[in-house]
């Protein structure tokens, strides 16, 4: 699927590292199982040569990494960025959460994520090698004698299906082409859940909420989530308990870290793609930016570097419930 190759980036980073521009890599290495890759720092050329992987599966996101590892490294970090990863880097720059003269930038092309769901759903469980092909990913399992071929079409995530942007709006040097901002149909299932009844929603939210395990994987894997301490840490707080004691305590978690990004949520996916229940919890965050939208006029978080979002931008144009109380309509 991916047009770039895993050659094509070792040489630029190793250019980069041996000329003294940066002194440490982001990319990423195997993990456990072949699909399963992660992210990593490298700081040598032969770090890059043995580990640095790059295909179907690299969709980890770096641009959170850089807040701490910016105050902790000597010298420059080098980052590779996808076109949706470059929202999360201004909109971190935005807040101040890193040192821009820290990083070195590259943007890369990408052709989209698969889903490792999606890919076990056609293929079947076991899996023990994946190979990108013309027609689309050769899956070997424990449990087939041939590959398995699953087309890229069904094996692409959610987040790649409705892309916002080819287009990077942040890097220092460009691998490829800019690309532009799609139209994609990113709302149309929001729009779904709108058009269900009252409870019909309820019902939605309680069965994928309840699937929660509070493992916080979407909280620290979430670019708009930087708090140096987090609420649900607090053992003051009331919400410290990692298992759910109940139906409101999954829901609470949810809500009210949708509200704490809401504005800032570049619409990455990060959380729905770490979640190993499965919960989309992409439509939260799409709910608020489709509702923000609406009331305040388009806004894309992370589009430009010192954007103010709707909700700390006033103007005399917003909506203002209360101004119907205050003009003494008391029927409103």
């Amino acid at each position: 699927m991916q047009k770039i190759t895993r050659e094509v980036l070792i040489e630029k980073a190793a250019s980069l590292l041996n000329e003294g521009v940066v002194s440490a890599v982001y990319g990423w290495k195997k993990g456990e199982f072949v699909y399963d890759v992660t992210p990593a720092l490298f700081t040598t050329t032969e770090e890059l040569e043995k580990e640095f992987v790059w295909g179907d599966f690299c969709g980890a996101n770096f641009s959170k990494y850089l807040v701490a590892s910016t105050r902790k490294i000597e010298g420059k970090i080098l980052v590779f960025l996808k076109p949706c990863d470059t929202y999360s880097f201004n909109q971190l720059l935005t807040e101040h959460r890193f040192d821009r003269e820290k990083v070195y930038a590259v943007g890369i092309p990408c052709e989209g994520m698969a889903d490792v769901s999606k890919v076990k759903a056609a293929a079947g469980e076991g899996i023990i090698a994946i190979e990108s092909t013309e027609e689309g990913l050769a899956v070997t399992t424990l449990y087939n004698d041939a590959p398995v071929v699953v087309p890229y079409a069904e094996a692409l995530a959610e987040r790649c299906i409705n892309c916002k942007s080819k287009k990077h709006v942040a890097y220092d040097e460009l691998i490829g082409e800019e690309g532009d901002v799609l139209e994609s149909g990113r709302f149309d299932q929001v729009a779904e859940l709108e058009a269900m009844t009252p409870d019909e929603r309820f019902a939605f939210w309680q069965n994928e909420l309840s699937k929660c395990i509070r493992c916080n994987a979407c909280r620290d894997v979430c670019p708009a989530c930087t708090c140096e301490k987090c609420v649900f840490n607090n053992p003051v707080s009331g919400a410290e308990t990692k298992a759910p004691m109940g139906t409101f305590e999954e829901k609470m978690f949810h809500i009210i870290r949708a509200f704490h990004v809401a504005g800032r949520c570049t619409d990455c996916g990060e959380c729905s793609r770490v979640c190993p229940q499965d919960i989309p919890l992409h439509l939260l965050n799409r709910k608020f930016i489709k509702d923000i939208n609406t009331h305040y006029g388009e806004y894309q978080a992370g589009a430009e570097v010192g954007s103010r979002a709707p909700l700390v931008n006033y103007t005399t144009e917003d909506v203002e419930p209360c101004d119907v109380f205050e003009r003494g309509d008391k029927n409103a």
